[in-house]
């Protein structure tokens, strides 16, 4: 009796040993690439779940290098503005500066709109609208631009972190799907037959974790960096309607164009 408890209880042992080798990520792609035909689903669960991590990635290193550049540049371009003392040097700094940098291009912008007001003095365009009106429509068109470029994948950092657990709850439920009808198809219900199959299977609920976590830490860290330069581009864009409306900012005193 307890030689038969013994050599239960190795069996036993053997079976788990053996589940254990079946649930790692180097078996479900033996299996996998083995028999493509029955894991059709999980392939394509997969390959999307791929698809999804490299386009997050993607967006991630280039928001990343974006906001670093935009923050050395932001407040350099913005004081040397303010800080030349001749309006036509200030607008010239702005030109040389890249056209990726987007407070440059606001103060163009709206340079460009008061001198295209002050050539057409006289006319019904200055008749309709007044500097100030003209220039604070140039100046919002602007920072809407600029604000809708800083905003350049997100949509996909949120979309895949919101989608990508469920994709990997796909393979997970098509996995166990497919493991139960082999154990009924075999009438085996031991643990290595159980264990395996359904540990492959939640290992695609893991992959779709893995996908999503950093897309959603990602998505919420670059929408807090946005939003602290869209006040800048406001704070910026404001400072600029007093000083091409009056010639001077709020504070100084205006000088004679």
């Amino acid at each position: 009796m307890l030689q038969e408890s013994t050599q239960a209880a190795a069996a036993t042992g053997g079976n788990a040993a053996a589940a254990l080798t079946q649930m790692g990520v180097d078996h479900l792609l033996g299996e996998m690439t083995s028999n493509p035909g029955a894991y059709a689903v999980s392939w394509a669960v997969l390959i999307t779940l791929t698809i999804m991590s490299a386009m997050s990635i993607y967006w991630i290193v280039i928001n990343f290098f974006k906001n670093v550049s935009l923050r050395r540049s932001a407040d350099r371009v913005v004081s040397s503005f303010w800080e030349t003392p001749n309006a036509q040097d200030a607008i010239r700094f702005m030109e040389e500066q890249k056209k990726s940098e987007p407070f440059s291009k606001i103060a163009l912008d709206a340079a460009q709109a008061a001198a295209h007001h002050q050539r057409h003095e006289g006319s019904r365009l200055v008749e309709s609208l007044n500097r100030s009106e003209f220039v604070d429509r140039a100046l919002r068109q602007a920072v809407t631009r600029e604000s809708m470029n800083l905003e350049s994948g997100l949509t996909v950092l949120a979309t895949v972190g919101s989608t990508a657990p469920f994709v990997g709850l796909l393979g997970t439920v098509w996995g166990i799907y497919g493991a139960l009808i082999r154990i009924g198809a075999t009438g085996q219900a031991s643990i290595d037959a159980v264990a395996g199959p359904v540990g492959e299977a939640l290992i695609m609920t893991a992959l779709g974790l893995f996908t999503a976590i950093p897309a959603v830490l990602a998505y919420n860290f670059f929408t807090r960096l946005n939003r602290v330069t869209n006040n800048k581009f406001d704070t910026f864009a404001h400072d600029l309607h007093d000083f091409f409306a009056t010639g001077a900012r709020v504070g100084e005193v205006p000088v004679k164009r």
